[in-house]
């Protein structure tokens, strides 16, 4: 068998999946779409290596957070805490940092600071889901509001905890969010590119996403079938936080601090990438491969429509209308496609 042949095994799938799902096909020839529009209107710039760079270092950060809405999601809930809980991880880990490497640590007490700063942002982010979980399998609060409480309790702490102030990272983690692997790919998009990979196997190939699935489906049914329903959206909600300690490193990588206030806009924009993926908000529906084309499709107009109005005054906070929009349209393709139907 030769390497060609191989490839069109192993891409078929993905291409029996996108065509086999009308969102995933609409999706996709967005993408295709916006790509080819915007490379006839700015062909100087749109379609250059530097621009990829620059795209690729914007969306990792949405992305990931839009995998972790999507876990909640399926099983019919939501996580609004999950930037709440970034900023926490990431302060804590930032003074973790500032505290056990000093500047003329070795290489070998810098790396052991630094895998000590990444379990410790792990830790909190998997804590935050487990009481988010808690609340939601256990209490029986409904998601949308035990979330919304625990993102004003995490904020809280963060604040207490740094008095509002900003905590640096001594530049011991700039490799994470501004270096290049073979100086094109940026770091924080392999990182959501690794997430996605190891997020699919999870969803498709274990029972835990099985399970997850069947609870957003019918939670009834599920608990009939002998499925211990808490446990699993406990395990949600804990994978969820854990996504969320990812940014947090991602994070700090990029700005070299961490704060109480980054990125507020950063939730509702995940939750904007996981409706457009085609994730059920009602649970029991959603694809990781939506969440790949979407984010790319919005990054794609969102970088595409800056440079057409680079000139005009506010053109470069051109992207949550831009983003919007592109939402609105597809949702309403959905719909007619849908009634059709």
């Amino acid at each position: 068998m030769t390497s060609q042949e191989t490839a069109r095994q192993s891409a078929a799938p993905w291409v029996r999946l996108v065509v086999r799902d009308g969102n995933l096909l609409r999706l996709f020839i967005a993408c295709v779409l916006i790509f080819v529009v915007m490379t006839l209107l700015r062909p100087e710039v749109f379609p250059t290596v530097e621009n990829f760079r620059s795209m690729g270092s914007q969306f990792p950060e949405v992305g990931v957070l839009a995998v972790a809405i999507m876990i909640a999601m399926l099983t019919g809930g939501i996580d609004l805490s999950v930037v709440s809980i970034a900023n926490l991880s990431g302060v804590l880990a930032a003074l973790f940092i500032r505290t056990f490497i000093p500047a003329e640590a070795s290489d070998v007490q810098v790396v052991i600071g630094l895998i000590g700063a990444v379990v410790i942002a792990f830790a909190v982010g998997m804590l935050c889901g487990l009481l988010n979980g808690l609340l939601v399998a256990r209490v029986n609060l409904t998601p949308i509001l035990a979330t919304l409480g625990t993102m004003t309790l995490y904020t809280g702490i963060t604040v207490v905890i740094t008095r509002g102030n900003a905590v640096f990272a001594e530049n011991r983690l700039t490799f994470i969010g501004n270096t290049y692997l073979f100086g094109v790919i940026p770091i924080p998009m392999l990182i959501f590119a690794v997430v996605v990979a190891v997020f699919s196997v999870i969803l498709n190939r274990t029972a835990f996403g099985l399970k997850l699935y069947l609870i957003g489906t019918n939670e009834k049914a599920a608990r009939f079938s002998g499925i211990d329903v808490p446990r699993t959206l406990i395990g949600a909600y804990v994978l969820s936080g854990l996504l969320a300690a990812v940014v947090a490193m991602i994070f700090l990588g990029r700005n070299n601090s961490a704060k109480w206030d980054f990125a507020p806009s950063y939730v509702l924009q995940a939750i904007l990438v996981a409706v457009l993926a085609g994730v059920n908000p009602a649970g029991g529906s959603g694809r990781l491969l939506g969440i790949v084309l979407a984010i790319l499709a919005l990054q794609f107009v969102s970088t595409g429509l800056n440079m057409l109005l680079l000139a005009v005054s506010g053109g470069q906070f051109f992207k949550e209308f831009a983003w919007g929009a592109l939402l609105l349209i597809i949702m309403v393709i959905n719909y007619f496609s849908e009634r059709r139907k």
